[in-house]
């Protein structure tokens, strides 16, 4: 069984554009390949709209290298780009989105929710693509709640949505470049459930409410903390001590050089300045996005 590595800790909440509050869960800033292949995760809310005729969000901006994971857990969200991709994802509803070779794009409130207002909350991650894929064409996933599998724990003690990988046999509907499992958990207070992960992963738990502790260990994980597990080990045994919402990532690492500045996450300064020039030069789009509606 893993036992936890450490415990990281973000009590600092933002804005993100419009979006607020944020709490910047961990970022590769912090923690480097620690957590390779993952690169960052933001927190958006708990909070709520205002009835608004604004579009609130981030406006345009770039990516080039990586992923965005959007989870949406309440409201709704608009992406739409320059190559013409994007969508509105509803409560439920997750956004896989591939810049890969590059996009350009904004994320906003959708105009019937901007409206009408209400509770918001939602995750973004972001997952990094091998050395030879980030220069691939940008793709979309957009998957939608009901093609989300989620599969009840024995014992009532609670479920798993499987977004990326298998549970109990189960496969999630994401297409990834490298094997991993990404879940939406809920466990019940007073259950003890265990959840996959190879030896030599980098498994990362992330508690959006709830508290819990692990298998041989008296650190308690609490509301919005990341548990980083050790390498050594297979699978996870979590006991929930309140209700848990939990976000659980497992993934082998890549093992390749990082650099990330910004909105562009590669291998080397050279590659990231090149994405600041093809952008001067009005060559930053390379191809159109698949997936897109």
């Amino acid at each position: 069984m893993k036992t936890l590595a450490f415990i990281h800790n973000t009590t600092t909440q933002s804005a993100v554009g419009d979006f607020s509050p944020v709490t910047s869960v961990f970022s590769h800033y912090e923690l480097g390949n620690t957590v390779s292949p993952f690169l960052l995760l933001d927190h958006l809310g708990p909070g709520t709209l205002k009835p608004t005729q604004l579009r609130k969000g981030v406006d345009e901006h770039p990516h080039r290298g990586f992923e965005t994971v959007t989870i949406m857990f309440k409201g709704e969200l608009e992406h739409r780009d320059t190559t013409g991709g994007g969508g509105v994802i509803y409560a439920g509803d997750v956004q896989w989105m591939t810049a890969a070779s590059g996009i350009q794009h904004k994320e906003v409130f959708s105009e019937a929710f901007s409206k009408t207002g209400g509770p918001f909350e939602m995750l973004q991650l972001w997952v990094n693509l091998p050395a030879k894929d980030k220069m691939n064409p940008p793709r979309y996933q957009s998957l939608n709640n009901d093609s989300i599998p989620k599969i009840p724990f024995a014992d009532h003690a609670g479920d798993v949505r499987v977004i990326a990988g298998e549970f109990a046999g189960h496969a999630g509907p994401a297409e990834t470049h490298t094997p991993m499992q990404v879940y939406d958990v809920f466990i019940k207070q007073g259950q003890t459930v265990q959840l996959p992960a190879q030896a030599g992963d980098t498994t990362l738990i992330y508690m959006r409410s709830g508290r819990a502790v692990f298998a041989a260990d008296d650190e308690e994980l609490e509301d919005n903390s990341l548990a980083v597990m050790s390498s050594l080990g297979e699978n996870v045994e979590i006991t929930a001590l309140r209700d848990c919402a939990i976000l659980y990532l497992s993934a082998a690492p890549l093992h390749e050089p990082l650099y990330g500045r910004g909105y562009f996450v590669m291998n080397s300064y050279a590659e990231v300045l090149q994405c600041y020039e093809d952008l001067k030069n009005g060559t930053f789009i390379h191809s159109p996005a698949e997936g897109g509606e």
